[in-house]
């Protein structure tokens, strides 16, 4: 059988010249493509009302923007994207415009690395083909539309595959070893599993053949003096603010026990049900962590907590943590785009360029074109061995943690590199593969796009869930009739949506509509919604409504089942409840509870005098009223139950 051979014969065909202006085309049709784009998307209410990560990036950077350049913490969130929005406020601006058409040159620039990268490695073609391919890939244009991190993780995984692709032929230039080291240094600050990458690329690295082993040991160094570089300040400043070392951030529990728990389906998801929002995640895992340990806890102890709550979940189910990685490793490679805050359907509803790029650009085609150039370019497998490895590591970084289309996004480059690379030698592989080379390429590739195209979840689903984070965010800036707007919508995509009739009962709430509000949380019940704090928000409703006995009877459900264990507020609510059926002693207990929880309460002092007092308990309702005082000379209520108590001693 012919050997193919792929890079020799054609880059002595290249003609440098035209291919610099095929690349200038290339790189206008990826920015026009991003522009138009955005564009048509400036009238939809995703435009300016932001979700989810968005939200709090732009808060964080609006923060940076304002010379808070430290912060107080150790970073839970990756940094670097919210640095980047910080840097374009503080000189252009808050504009969500801005962003986007910044975002559109960053995008255009990855498109023109791939295509560099492909071109070193493969062929001109073969680079065009792959320029090309991410400048149209839908999810691609869609991402870099989104205050999101994932333009920065595409920049950066085609910057490290265009540095690469000039170390697989010259190992020895000592220089890119180290920019290859920084710009791994920039990925980890965006996408912090991608750490992954930098082991693939010391075990396997590129010009492997060519180097002798004291001078793949240098390289090695200078990789990782590049990488220390760019990390080693982040992880003294967290050191600095928050008194631990981190080399990124403090997320890797919580974040790996999402992925790897009883409850897990291999996708996001949050801690507390119906609490995925940023502000949630760091409360609830220090929270839940807290109440475990009975203590308050370090960032890095937090984390601990869930790596050790992950390993007694594999230890003690190992057969459904298999299963379950082997679910994820399906998801992984399947054509949906899961979502935890955004879905690209919902935007394509705003642009006929996204609908029409989207049938052709996604995952369920990239993949088996991908194997196919892998079959193609076999035969020269030596120069894309590292290519193989860096793909293989961070799909099991994502694979360990759990699957969303943000979390795999870098893969896609690399998918893109072998695919072009195939499609660039499809005659010659036809010709000379031989015949049972080519019918194991196609089986091969027909499994895998059976395999990457199951419809494993509902495009219903992810729609009703973006217009759910989308009520949230209107919700959180008082926008409630719009909030509530959204949340029906939601639920028209998808009736048996359960947090959507959560959130839906919150607005009503907030409206004074308590009855809708108790129709709609009884129906997420009815659903099986895991929110653990429904029985309090269905409480809260039934107290608006006047239906006082139903509020007690769902407030004290939430505290014998343990809700109520780190809300102070819940106690005070019930022992309100408890004043006003006169039943002082009980009252008095659930007030010292809320108190052990919530000792700088004024108000829950103020509460608990009262009842002491209804009970004949003057010096001590005298003491409480006092304490409220204290904390807070202006309660007036206390001052004047102070006033008529005093003259009794």
């Amino acid at each position: 059988m012919a050997r193919l051979s792929i890079n020799p014969p054609l880059r002595g065909q290249s003609q440098p010249g035209r291919f610099i202006w095929q690349v200038i085309a290339l790189a206008a049709i990826g920015f026009v493509v991003r522009l138009v784009y955005v564009w048509q998307i400036r009238e939809s209410p995703f435009f300016d009302v932001l979700m989810g990560d968005a939200r709090r990036y732009d808060e964080w950077a609006m923060q940076i923007a304002s010379g808070d350049w430290i912060g107080r913490d150790v970073f839970y969130q990756a940094p670097l994207y919210p640095y980047f929005l910080g840097s374009l406020y503080a000189v252009a601006g808050r504009s969500l415009l801005m962003v986007r058409v910044c975002q559109a040159v960053i995008g255009t620039a990855a498109c023109v690395l791939l295509a560099l990268a492909a071109r070193r490695l493969y062929s001109e073609r073969a680079g065009l083909i792959a320029g090309l391919g991410l400048a149209l890939y839908a999810p691609a244009v869609f991402s870099d539309g989104l205050l999101q991190k994932s333009v920065l993780d595409v920049f950066f995984v085609c910057l490290v595959l265009w540095i690469v692709s000039g170390l697989v032929d010259e190992p020895a230039k000592r220089s890119r070893w180290f920019w290859l080291g920084m710009s791994l240094g920039g990925l980890a600050l965006t996408r912090e599993n991608a750490l992954a990458i930098v082991g693939a690329i010391l075990l396997v690295p590129p010009g492997l053949s060519q180097t002798a082993h004291r001078d793949r040991l240098l390289h090695a160094g200078v990789l990782v003096l590049g990488l220390a570089v760019v990390l080693l300040p982040v992880a003294a400043r967290n050191r600095i603010v928050g008194g631990e070392w981190h080399l990124t951030t403090s997320q890797f529990g919580p974040n790996l026990y999402i992925g790897n728990n009883p409850n897990a389906d291999g996708t996001y998801g949050a801690l507390r049900e119906g609490r995925g929002s940023p502000e949630y995640e760091r409360q609830d895992a220090t929270e839940i962590a807290e109440a475990a340990a009975g203590r308050r806890l370090t960032p890095g102890e937090v984390s601990s907590f869930w790596v050790r709550q992950t390993m007694e979940f594999v230890r003690s189910q190992p057969g459904a943590w298999l299963a379950l990685m082997g679910e994820k490793a399906v998801l992984l490679w399947n054509r949906t785009e899961f979502v935890d805050t955004e879905s690209q359907a919902s935007y394509e509803d705003s642009s006929w360029l996204l609908k029409a790029l989207a049938p052709v650009g996604h995952f369920g085609i990239l993949m088996p074109l991908a194997v196919l150039g892998i079959f193609a370019t076999w035969p020269d497998r030596s120069r894309a061995g590292v290519y193989y490895a860096i793909a293989t590591a961070y799909a099991a970084s994502v694979v360990i943690f759990y699957v969303s289309a943000r979390y795999r996004m870098p893969l896609v480059p690399l998918l893109i590199l072998f695919a072009a690379a195939g499609l660039a030698s499809l005659t010659t592989f036809l010709r000379t593969a031989g015949v049972p080379k080519i019918a194991a390429a196609a089986a091969t590739i027909a499994a895998v796009m059976v395999i990457t195209n199951l419809p494993l979840l509902s495009a219903d689903l992810m729609r009703a869930t973006t217009e759910t984070n989308l009520g949230v965010a209107l919700q959180t800036d008082e926008r409630l009739q719009e909030a509530e707007t959204h949340y029906r919508r939601a639920l028209a995509i998808q009736p048996d949506y359960s947090p959507a009739y959560v959130n839906l009962g919150m607005v009503l709430v907030a409206l004074h509509r308590p009855d809708e509000a108790i129709d709609a949380y009884e129906r997420a019940i009815e659903l099986g919604s895991q929110d653990l704090d429904l029985d309090v928000k269905l409480g809260n409703a039934f107290l608006q409504a006047g239906r006082a006995s139903e509020a007690m009877e769902r407030f004290r459900r939430a505290i014998a089942a343990g809700r109520g264990s780190a809300n102070g507020a819940l106690y005070f609510r019930v022992g309100s409840l408890l004043v006003e059926r006169e039943q002082y002693r009980e009252a008095i207990d659930a007030f010292r509870a809320g108190l052990a929880l919530m000792p700088e309460s004024p108000q829950g002092h103020n509460n608990l005098g009262g009842a002491l007092a209804a009970t004949g308990r003057t010096a001590e309702a005298i003491v409480e009223f006092e304490q409220a005082l204290r904390l807070d000379p202006n309660l007036v209520s206390a001052r004047r139950n102070l006033e008529l108590l005093r003259p009794q001693k």
